[in-house]
């Protein structure tokens, strides 16, 4: 697994103002937001489930769509914690609301679709959201559900965007695609391991250990407290946790290898390189290897910072 891995691109949509600070999510930088909204007459609304993982991937995959055609869209973080209420999203000029990996509290959708002219279109994945999709002859026309136990709502939402994109053509008579090309397999890539994990298969290599690493950024899946959320990278470097499962792993892979059983994860720390040594190994001491180099731990978990010029030295030295 790579230590740095960009997820999410670009500032999206429609944000709150940055100095309207939220403290809840039905806050008044949201109903703020949303009253703009309304003045401006924005057609589009998409709501997505913070702080899912699935619903951040989401809500950038409604960011790139409406972004390719130059559609004004506001994109807000919907939480069961202080939910919107459905008064709040009656809006004029609203045309679409998208509920983005979650479809609200029981009859919401359906409340919603019923007192507004918008068409409401939901994805979910969950067990737990059965009972909130209402019978075919309860659903009201202008509200549909995309709902599928079978595949995580990010890889839907993702599917359904691009193929709207798709049934339009650019200028040139080509189909456009969501993602560019240098992006696009990267990007499926990590949708493959959110639907690992939300469907709970857990069955992809290294999957425990990306879960770790992103879960340390879900507080940066707020569009309201970080308006530009896109153009953030999701980083593994120095996510202790991370560090830690990765440099079991590779303990692991160097004894089945027949090395010494010590796992060393590296990364940048001010302009130096600080090493991460693990081990799975009770009669390996990797604190020894540390305090070489200026550092120390604990036996099966130790590290030492050194500079580059030294690094530099030590390789050259070592395999020459």
């Amino acid at each position: 697994m790579s230590t740095a891995m960009p997820l999410l691109r670009k500032c999206g949509g429609i944000c709150a103002t940055p100095s309207l600070r939220a403290r809840s999510f039905r806050s008044n930088a949201a109903l703020e937001a949303i009253a703009k909204a309304s003045e401006e007459r924005i057609p589009n609304i998409a709501l997505y489930n913070y702080p899912s993982f699935s619903g951040a991937f989401s809500a950038l995959f409604a960011h790139l769509f409406h972004s390719h055609l130059n559609f004004p869209c506001l994109i807000l973080p919907f939480s069961s914690v202080e939910p919107l209420r459905v008064e709040d999203l009656n809006v004029e000029g609203i045309n679409k609301c998208y509920f983005l990996d979650f479809l609200g509290p029981k009859g919401f959708a359906v409340d919603l679709s019923q007192k507004s002219p918008c068409q409401v279109i939901g994805f979910d994945h969950r067990k737990s959201s059965v009972s909130k999709i209402p019978s075919p002859e309860d659903c009201p026309e202008n509200l549909k559900f995309h709902f599928d136990l079978e595949r995580s709502s990010s890889n839907a939402v993702y599917e359904y965007f691009s193929n709207e994109l798709a049934d339009m053509k650019s200028p040139n008579g080509e189909a456009e695609g969501l993602l560019n090309p240098e992006d696009r397999d990267r990007i499926e890539m990590v949708l493959k391991y959110i639907e690992d994990g939300d469907l709970c298969r857990w069955k992809l290599p290294d999957i425990k250990a990306f879960n770790i690493g992103l879960s340390g950024w879900r507080s940066k899946f707020n569009s309201i407290t970080n308006p530009c959320m896109y153009e953030q990278g999701v980083r593994a470097d120095g996510n202790s946790n991370l560090t830690d499962e990765i440099g079991k792993q590779l303990s692991q892979k160097s004894a089945a290898a027949g090395l010494r059983p010590i796992g060393a994860v590296t990364y940048m720390q001010r302009n130096n390189l600080k090493m991460c040594l693990r081990s799975t190994d009770s009669a390996t001491d990797t604190s020894e290897v540390a305090k070489a180099y200026g550092g120390g731990g604990s036996p099966s978990s130790s590290s030492f910072i050194i500079r580059m010029d030294e690094y530099n030295q030590w390789l050259s030295v070592n395999s020459s």
